[in-house]
C-alpha cells in the first residue's frame, strides 16, 4: 500500500485529520513512531471522544514544528502522564483558564471534562471557586461559558439538586 492512501485509511479509522494520522503512519509501515506522538493522540482521542480536534490538525498543518509541539509536548508528555487521572486534570485546566480568563479554551476543555464524567455540577464549582483566586469578573464570565457549553450539549440550567 502507497504512503497516501494509508495515510488516508488511517485517518478514517482513528477520526483524525490526514495530518493527524501522520504521526502514527512509520510504526503502520515498519518504521518506529514518536511514541510521544502516539501518546498525544490517544489523549486527544480521549479526550474528544474520538471527535478529534481541528484547532490541532490545523496547527500541524500550518506550522508543522508548533502543531507537532502541542502533540508531543503538551498532549503527548504533560497530559500524557498518568500522575493525574483524567477528571482530577481537567478539573484543575479549566479551573485554570477560568482564573486566567482564557474562555475559548475553557469551553474546549470544560466539554472534554464532561466527555470524561465530570459533572456539570463540578464545573460550576469550578466558576464559583474563581470568585475568590481571580475575582468575580472572571467567575462570572467562567459561569457564561459554561452556560454556552451546557447549551451546546443539553444541560438544562438550573441544574437538579441531587
Amino acid at each position: 500500500m502507497k504512503a497516501i492512501p494509508l495515510m488516508m485509511t488511517i485517518a478514517a479509522r482513528t477520526g483524525f485529520g490526514l495530518l493527524s494520522a501522520l504521526a502514527i503512519v512509520p510504526a503502520a509501515i515498519g518504521q518506529p513512531a514518536d511514541p510521544r506522538a502516539e501518546r498525544g493522540l490517544q489523549v486527544i482521542t480521549t479526550l474528544s471522544d474520538g471527535a478529534g480536534q481541528p484547532v490541532l490538525d490545523a496547527l500541524r498543518r500550518d506550522m508543522p514544528a508548533f502543531g507537532d509541539a502541542v502533540l508531543t509536548y503538551a498532549l503527548g508528555d504533560v497530559f500524557g502522564s498518568d500522575a493525574l487521572d483524567i477528571r482530577t486534570r481537567q478539573l484543575a485546566v479549566v479551573a485554570a483558564f477560568a482564573a486566567q480568563g482564557n474562555l475559548p479554551y475553557l469551553k474546549i476543555h470544560a466539554g472534554y471534562a464532561l466527555n470524561n464524567g465530570v459533572k456539570p455540577q463540578e464545573l460550576l464549582d469550578i466558576a464559583l471557586v474563581t470568585t475568590v483566586t481571580a475575582g468575580f469578573p472572571r467567575a462570572i464570565d467562567a459561569a457564561q461559558a459554561l452556560r454556552e457549553v451546557f447549551a451546546q450539549r443539553g444541560i438544562a440550567l438550573p441544574l437538579a439538586k441531587n
